[in-house]
């Protein structure tokens, strides 16, 4: 069986997207190596959730990386889409940690989604059924 087991989002700052991944977000880290003179290796996951999909945090430079980092949030498109549990209450814990929303929980079909700004370049939708 194939299944996901790494997505990679471009980041201004892998510092800095650690940061707000681990201490706003709540995702722990998984792996964090920096190589001497190298480019840091950091991948964050769910709390608790040792064997689900990790996050590696990419650095966001490059003739690739860069047009298409900058072109999904000049569209206002999510880089990433993270399920939560309860997205309104999610919505205002986060809201309450200073974190700015493109906009606030809205019934879109099956699904309830909100969309933030992850203060690295882009934009992460958070998602519940709305069943």
């Amino acid at each position: 069986m194939i299944r996901v087991s790494m997505a990679g989002v471009y980041v201004d700052d892998v510092a800095r997207a650690h940061a707000f991944y681990t201490d706003v977000l709540g995702f722990e880290t998984r792996h964090h190596v920096v190589p001497t003179g190298g480019t840091p290796f950091v991948t964050v996951g769910a709390a608790g959730g040792h064997g689900d999909v990790e996050l590696l945090l990419e650095p966001g430079e490059g003739p690739i990386a860069e047009p298409y980092h900058k072109a999904l949030h000049e569209a206002g498109i999510p880089c990433i889409v993270l399920g939560v549990d309860d997205i309104r209450a999610e919505h205002e814990r986060l809201v309450g940690l200073g974190v700015r929303f493109a906009h606030g929980p809205e019934k879109q079909g099956p699904v309830i989604t909100a969309v933030l700004d992850d203060t690295v370049g882009n934009l992460v939708q958070l998602m519940q059924p709305s069943g």
